[in-house]
């Protein structure tokens, strides 16, 4: 089946730090390629303080901010845009909820996670966050 190029989003994906730590982040990456979605753009990075606080803009001010910024920055992460039919939801609903502790058994989070905060994967939430989030960590391709 030939998709029309209309149906094709593109999203940010971000392999935390924990998730490259534990070495999952192949097999994370494998999930999203077994389920047809195309790696676009990858990159292996080290995160400072001021990337954390222009990602997670709208939370800088929250009492829980600072130790995600800690958490964020506390190793290297692994960048990445995907596109495929339906792209943002798609991998929103792979990942599974953000609290780990109850993700669904067979979702990244649900399978590989016990943590809030240490989730494993961060990715857009709506097509303008993909779009804001892509341009943000990939200028090249916005």
């Amino acid at each position: 089946m030939v998709r029309a190029m209309t149906d094709l989003q593109r999203t940010l994906v971000l392999l935390k730090p924990d998730a490259v730590r534990r070495g999952l982040a192949g097999t994370i990456l494998a999930r999203y390629e077994a389920k047809g979605l195309a790696v676009v753009a990858m990159e292996f990075r080290h995160v400072d303080a001021a990337m954390a606080d222009r990602h997670y803009a709208d939370h800088v001010e929250k009492p829980w901010y600072p130790p995600l910024r800690e958490y964020f920055t506390s190793g290297p992460l692994i960048a990445l845009v995907l596109e495929g039919t339906s792209a943002v939801e798609v991998v929103r609903l792979m990942n599974g909820v953000t609290n780990s502790v109850v993700a669904a058994p067979g979702t990244i989070r649900g399978d590989f996670s016990l943590s809030n905060r240490e989730n494993l994967v961060h990715a857009s939430d709506s097509e303008q966050s993909a779009a804001r989030e892509v341009a943000l960590w990939f200028p090249n391709l916005a």
